[in-house]
C-alpha cells in the first residue's frame, strides 16, 4: 500500500536516483529472473523494490496511478510497472516476460520478471536463460507448489547457482514466525534434491514493504538481510570456468581501406576464458593452430579480454574462417561429434516428433539434425524421470538423443552454458520451437 504522503515524499528524493545512475560505472551487474506461481506477488515485489529504492521516474509513476484509476483500483497497485500488456493489467497476471534495469549505490541490476501460469513456463525458461539468480516468490498461505518446484527445477536445469526463496503475504497469516519455518524446511528438503547448494530464504510482505528494501518491524523473529541488501551483496561467479577458452566466430572485419588494407578480424563474444595476444589458439573446425596477433575493441587494443566481452581478433597467419567458427584453447579442445544428448524444453503447440527434422543454433554455428529418441520426461510433480510417457508437448522437460548434419563442437552446459546450449528451430516456419541444454 502506498499513501498519497508517501507519492509525496517520493518525488521529493526521485533526484537522488539521477545521482545514483550518475556515478559508479564500473558497478557489477547482476541479472536476476522472479517467478513462482500465478498471484503470488512477482509483479508487486519488483514493483516495490523499484519505489522503496527511488528508481521510478515521475512519468513512470504518473502513468501507473492513471493506469490504476482506470482498471478501478482503489490503491497505487505497483505490479502495474512490470505488467505492460493490456492483457495482464486487466487479469492481474504476467503473461510476457518484462525486463527491467534499475542501479543503486552499491550495483546494476537487471530484472526479468516472468509469468506464473504453468502455459507459459518456455517464458520463464527465456527469461532465465541470462540470470545469474534467480528469485522464486511462495505465497504464505499456499506454500510449496508445483509450480514453486517447477521453477526450482529449471533453475537447477540452467544451472543458476543462487537462488532467493520469498516467502510474500506474510502480512496474510498474522507474520506467523511458524508458518514462515514449515515453508523454508519444505524448501530446503527441495534445494537438497535438486543440488542446490546456495539458497536464501526472506519473509516479504510485498503489498506493504517489509523486508523487501527496508528491516520489517513486523516481524522482529527474522534477523537477515532485507531483499535488496541481499542482491546488494551476493557474490557472483560471473565466469564459470576461466581456463576454458572459447571464442565463437559471428563476423569477419575486413574494412578494406587504406589505414587497414590488409586488416582481417574475426568478431564475436568471449564465451568462456581469458585470451591474449601472443597465446596459440587452435581454429575449429579445421583443427588449425595460430598465434593471437592482436584484440581490438572500438579502436583501442587489448591486452587481454574476459568472459563477455565482445571484440575482434586477429591472428598471425592466414586461416580461412568463417562465421560458425570458434577458436580455442590448443590444450583445451571441446568436444566434437554429431551425437548430442541433452536436456531440452519444448516451446512449441506441436509436439516434438521422434525422426523429426530440426536446425539447431549453437552461438553462431547451425547444423540440421534429426531427433533420434525420448529417453525420458521429467515428472515435474515427482521429480522423477519418466520412462513410460515420452510423448513431448508444449512446456515439457525431456532428456533426448539428436545426430547433427555435420560434426558440431560443444561443451557440457555445466562446463560452459553459452557453448553447451542451443536452441532447435522448425525448418518450415522458422519458428524456435525448443531450447537445449547439452549434459
Amino acid at each position: 500500500m502506498v499513501s498519497d504522503q508517501g507519492i509525496r515524499n517520493w518525488k521529493l528524493r526521485i533526484t537522488e536516483l539521477m545521482k545514483i545512475n550518475g556515478k559508479g560505472k564500473n558497478k557489477s551487474l547482476l541479472r536476476f529472473t522472479t517467478a513462482g506461481s500465478v498471484d503470488d506477488g512477482k509483479s508487486t515485489l519488483i514493483g516495490r523494490l523499484l519505489y522503496d529504492s527511488k528508481s521510478i521516474f515521475e512519468d513512470q509513476m504518473e502513468h501507473i496511478v492513471q493506469s490504476g484509476k482506470r482498471l478501478g483500483r482503489e490503491e497505487l497497485d505497483l505490479s502495474l510497472l512490470t505488467d505492460g500488456l493490456r492483457a495482464e493489467r486487466e487479469q492481474g497476471i504476467t503473461i510476457d516476460v518484462a525486463y527491467r534495469y534499475f542501479a543503486t549505490p552499491q550495483r546494476k541490476f537487471i530484472i526479468a520478471d516472468t509469468p506464473g501460469h504453468i502455459q507459459y513456463t518456455r517464458n520463464m525458461v527465456t527469461g532465465a536463460s541470462t540470470a545469474d539468480l534467480a528469485v522464486i516468490l511462495i505465497d504464505a498461505r499456499k506454500g510449496v507448489l508445483e509450480q514453486t518446484i517447477r521453477h526450482s527445477y529449471i533453475a537447477s536445469l540452467l544451472d543458476i547457482r543462487h537462488i532467493i526463496f520469498c516467502i510474500n503475504k506474510m502480512d496474510m497469516v498474522n507474520w506467523a514466525e511458524s508458518v514462515f519455518t514449515k515453508i523454508k524446511d519444505e524448501l530446503t528438503l527441495l534445494t537438497v534434491k535438486l543440488n542446490i547448494t546456495n539458497a536464501h530464504f526472506i519473509p516479504i510482505s510485498a503489498k506493504h514493504g517489509d523486508n523487501v528494501v527496508d528491516q520489517s518491524s513486523k516481524m522482529n523473529w527474522y534477523t537477515g538481510k532485507t531483499f535488496l541488501n541481499l542482491i546488494e551483496t551476493i557474490e557472483i561467479r560471473k565466469n564459470k570456468n576461466p581456463d576454458n577458452k572459447r571464442f565463437p566466430v559471428q563476423t569477419i572485419i575486413r574494412p578494406h581501406t587504406t589505414e587497414f588494407h590488409d586488416y582481417r578480424g574475426y568478431a564475436g563474444r568471449v564465451a568462456g576464458g581469458v585470451f591474449r595476444p601472443g597465446e596459440e589458439v587452435t581454429v575449429l573446425p579445421s583443427l588449425r593452430k595460430s598465434k593471437i596477433k592482436s584484440i581490438d575493441i572500438l579502436g583501442k587494443a587489448l591486452s587481454e579480454t574476459i568472459s563477455g566481452d565482445s571484440v575482434t581478433i586477429s591472428l598471425e597467419d592466414e586461416i580461412d574462417i568463417s562465421r560458425g567458427d570458434m577458436l580455442v584453447s590448443t590444450d583445451d579442445l571441446p568436444v566434437i561429434s554429431q551425437d548430442i544428448n541433452l536436456m531440452i524444453c519444448w516451446f512449441n503447440e506441436r509436439p516434438m516428433k521422434v525422426g523429426g527434422r530440426y536446425l539447431i543454433r549453437i552461438n553462431s554455428n547451425e547444423a540440421g539434425c534429426i531427433v533420434k529418441s525420448v529417453n525420458y520426461r521429467m515428472n515435474i510433480n515427482t521429480l522423477e524421470n519418466d520412462f513410460e510417457n515420452r510423448s513431448i508437448n508444449m512446456n515439457d522437460i525431456a532428456y533426448i538423443t539428436i545426430k547433427t548434419s555435420k560434426p558440431v563442437f560443444f561443451d557440457s552446459y555445466k562446463k560452459n552454458n553459452i557453448t553447451g546450449s542451443m536452441i532447435f528451430i522448425d525448418e518450415g516456419t522458422n519458428e524456435t520451437v525448443a531450447g537445449g541444454m547439452i549434459i
